[in-house]
């Protein structure tokens, strides 16, 4: 009964915050290779420094991997500058493009080709290559079905009553995998719309009262 409750409450919360944000679009990029360096850059800092980055990277002609991984550390790191630790970014941005060169010879159609499962592991095994990293090269980068799972997601979840502290990574994608139906569309639109939520609203001050889930959380405080 409560896991029913769980996947009613999900598929609510999607259709309360399409109905706000409508269709987002996301990721922004220009090709598969771009979102795998943006999926990088963006750990622990804000995508409007990535994008400043990535930016950096496009006017020097450097978004392809064998461009990467010719140009010196130092010099790609004051590139990449904006998005924040930057020394730290660069040798695991040389680490994912040499996985990605010496595994499927650069070539994102190579890459797409492997099963699910395999590819998560692999890449997994990169170094500085987290699960949120790999699910959002595996779903914006390689179209693969599954959930990107980030930090607003478990705070917006938490807020609103539907997980515990203690779940883990995992536990909280199997929620969504096993509540909407594995479409690739569907996964990229949810996820840009709790980005959006937390960006917006689920702050770490929160703004509930002008949010489009506060409804939600005030039936929930008149239920307890």
């Amino acid at each position: 009964m409560l896991r029913v409750k769980l996947r009613n409450e999900l598929v609510e919360i999607y259709e309360r915050l399409e109905g706000h944000f409508g269709d987002l679009h996301w990721w922004p990029a220009d090709d598969p290779f771009e979102v795998m360096v943006g999926a990088i850059l963006t750990q622990n800092t804000a995508w409007t420094n990535v994008e400043k980055a990535i930016a950096a990277l496009r006017e020097k002609g450097l978004l392809l991997p064998d461009r990467i991984l010719r140009i010196q550390a130092e010099e790609l790191a004051e590139l990449i500058r904006p998005s924040g630790y930057y020394h730290l970014k660069t040798a695991r941005l040389k680490a994912f493009v040499r996985f990605f060169a010496e595994c499927y010879s650069g070539s994102v159609e190579e890459m797409q080709k492997e099963a699910l499962p395999v590819l998560r592991d692999k890449l997994l095994g990169v170094w500085g290559v987290g699960r949120e990293t790999a699910d959002s090269i595996l779903l914006y980068a390689c179209e693969k079905p599954v959930f990107v799972i980030d930090a607003y997601t478990r705070r917006i979840l938490l807020r609103h009553q539907l997980i515990t502290e203690k779940l883990e990574y995992e536990g909280i994608q199997a929620l969504f995998m096993e509540t909407l139906p594995h479409e690739i569309p569907l996964f990229k639109q949810y996820h840009a719309l709790i980005v959006n939520t937390g960006k917006n609203f689920c702050r770490k001050k929160p703004n509930c009262n002008n949010c489009p889930l506060d409804v939600l959380r005030k039936a929930e405080q008149a239920r307890e």
